[in-house]
């Protein structure tokens, strides 16, 4: 591990913990909101939740027939909503490991899927180019969008659900109305390079945008600018799952093509730490929401979930 121009407050994340629950690549690691659990999804069909005090898997949950992409918890930490290969979403109960709902619509692979903070609605996005909004209860759609031309790549509601923001390979960012599924903003339509990741900030105010050109860039959406560039990772294949971390200095965390997760500072955009181990691509990360505590996702050289401590 290296410091890179770390703040003088910046205490050094260290390795804790290397699960190996999964048989193929891990595609996705997710903290519950109350940072109690957190879950992993896999290439080999299943998802895996995990106690965040001892770091032991608690339960496994079987149902998809493809390997899952992505996967979404509820506001209330209840539920999880996995993406998959099969065409289809699961609903599933935290608790008792159990599918609670079956989603289907999508004519594509699900790449991507997110609840709203309110969670009675789902966004998903597709490789059919649409995003679908559903109604958890009764599992229907509410909208399904005609959203990009490409693949769809990331979604994500922003803090009080109102604005769901996409982002495709077919290098646009676009804003929707979740009440009424029109398009309310194009943030980028240059086309180039693809947009592999969106996510709004936790205060809602900006969009984080990962593009297949080794870059991340901070946006003032209401504006339509963008402020920051952080960059020094290598993001050129696969579709990276960057993120906030808000517990005690700000960064952004993002893993990367040289099997390493970077941290930066949000502020100053310095790179300050670079965690090392992974033996393959690291896709997607999470921040624990009220510890200093991180969790990285390999590939299926790696196909390990590592759990990162700062001190």
């Amino acid at each position: 591990m290296s410091n890179l121009d770390a703040p003088p407050s910046h205490l050094p994340y260290r390795l804790k913990k290397i699960l190996t629950n999964h048989t193929r690549a891990v595609s996705c690691v997710r903290f519950s909101n109350n940072g109690k659990l957190f879950a992993s999804a896999s290439l080999d069909k299943t998802l895996i939740i995990y106690s965040t005090e001892t770091l032991a898997q608690i339960s496994q949950l079987l149902g998809h027939s493809e390997g899952i992409n992505d996967l979404s918890w509820s506001s209330d930490s209840t539920y999880i909503c996995s993406a998959s290969d099969d065409r289809t979403l699961r609903i599933w109960d935290a608790r008792s490991a159990e599918c609670v709902k079956t989603l289907k619509g999508h004519s594509g692979f699900v790449f991507c899927v997110s609840f709203n903070p309110q969670s009675n609605l789902i966004a998903s996005g597709s490789f059919d180019d649409k995003v679908r909004v559903w109604d958890v209860k009764t599992g229907k759609s509410v909208h399904v969008i005609r959203a990009h031309s490409m693949p769809v790549t990331s979604v994500n509601f922003n803090r009080d659900g109102s604005l769901i923001v996409s982002g495709s390979h077919d290098g646009s960012c676009k804003i929707w109305d979740t009440a009424t599924g029109a398009l309310l903003k194009t943030l980028i339509d240059d086309k180039v390079p693809a947009v592999s990741f969106t996510k709004f900030s936790p205060n809602g105010k900006f969009i984080l945008v990962a593009t297949l050109d080794d870059t991340l860039k901070l946006w003032n959406y209401s504006a339509g600018k963008f402020l920051k560039i952080y960059a020094g990772h290598t993001n050129s294949v696969y579709c990276l799952m960057p993120t906030f971390s808000v517990t005690g200095e700000k960064y952004i965390v993002s893993g990367s093509e040289d099997r390493c997760v970077y941290l930066w500072d949000l502020q100053g955009k310095n790179m300050v730490q670079k965690l090392e181990g992974h033996t393959d691509t690291v896709i997607s990360v999470s921040c624990h929401p009220l510890e200093n505590m991180i969790v990285s996702a390999g590939l299926d050289n790696d196909r390990t979930v590592r759990v990162w401590v700062q001190g």
